[in-house]
């Protein structure tokens, strides 16, 4: 099926409205990155399968079990037995990507992801939707966690991508990699802002997107697209930023992140959209402390506590990862 193609699928593949992701305003976006993406791997792969713990719709793998009924697998509301069931397949040679929310993928996986998955080092493909503050359910839906639970995991690639484009890159990215992986995943509409920087998605390396002599913002996941969009604002008031985005959580691109920091003289932030403990920005704190820097560093976080039920556009500014919030913190830490 060609690219073409994709874009007349038959009314019974549009993404569901309830799946819209968090897109601010002015950006383009696409519809169902991931799952335009599986099906356009799928075409030439035929090792690649698709399976959801009841959760198809929701994670834009739906199109992919239209596509290739044969190869997807509806493994009910078992994320245990979806992992380990992963697992034998990639055993037998296939490359399994296993859909689910990311607080389930993440809290009811673990033990099974480490036995059956990590430490076979089977090429299983875990991906989560609805990852950190993207929706308003509550804490029982909010994977606000699910990086810090999974990176202790020895063998375990983790990848928080920015946007549509990145998202339609990471597919055959991580298909290609011979060992398991985590990947969080917007869905639905999904904005697309990185291939305006002419951006290449590889595993375990970041990309300056831009410079700046006042502020590095050092972010992941969707919260690079809101830093690109502060670093314009802050333009205005006359502070000069810079982002690098940094897709990999682990393994983390030490050096490039280094090259960075050591420049000196800007304050540096970090930017998620999970909690402040355990993510990028303590990742990102551990190494500069490791290296003997001294720097002054900041984080852009989600709080270290359970989060309340809402609408996004509420709950996002209360928890200060706005595009807004991160412009009045850096003035203010300025």
């Amino acid at each position: 099926m060609t690219t073409a193609a994709l874009g007349n699928l038959t009314p019974a593949l549009k993404a569901p409205d309830i799946a819209a992701s968090s897109i601010d305003e002015g950006h383009r976006t696409v519809s169902m990155p991931f799952g335009r993406a599986l099906i356009r791997l799928a075409e030439t792969r035929p090792e690649i399968v698709g399976m959801s713990a009841d959760l198809a719709k929701y994670t834009d793998i739906h199109v992919f079990a239209e596509r290739f009924p044969d190869r997807f697998y509806q493994m009910g509301m078992s994320e245990q037995l979806m992992a380990t069931a992963a697992g034998g397949l990639a055993k037998e040679g296939f490359i399994p990507f296993a859909t689910t929310y990311a607080t389930f993928a993440s809290r009811r996986c673990y033990d099974f992801m480490s036995q059956a998955v990590a430490e076979q080092h089977a090429s299983v493909k875990l991906i989560g939707g609805l990852p950190g503050l993207t929706t308003g359910y509550g804490p029982s839906h909010q994977a606000t966690d699910d990086i810090a639970i999974f990176r202790a995991m020895p063998n375990l690639t983790i990848i928080d991508p920015c946007d549509a484009c990145e998202i339609e890159q990471m597919v055959p990215a991580i298909a290609d990699h011979p060992g398991p992986v985590y990947a969080r995943i917007l869905r639905g509409n999904v904005a697309s802002v990185l291939d305006e920087y002419g951006y290449r998605f590889e595993i375990g390396k970041s990309a300056l997107l831009r410079g700046g002599n006042d502020v590095l913002i050092v972010s992941t996941g969707f919260m690079t697209m809101r830093a690109l969009d502060a670093a314009r604002d802050l333009k205005a008031d006359g502070i000069d930023v810079a982002v690098l985005h940094v897709p990999t959580i682990k393994p983390l691109d030490e050096m490039g992140i280094l090259r960075e920091v050591r420049r000196g003289g800007r304050l540096i932030v970090t930017a998620e959209n999970h909690s402040i403990v355990g993510g990028l920005g303590d990742a990102v704190a551990s190494l500069i402390g490791r290296s003997g820097l001294a720097t002054e560093l900041r984080q852009i976080a989600l709080p270290d506590r359970f989060l309340d039920a809402g609408t996004l556009p509420v709950l996002q500014e209360r928890y200060g990862i706005t595009r807004n919030a991160m412009c009045e913190n850096i003035r203010r830490w300025l």
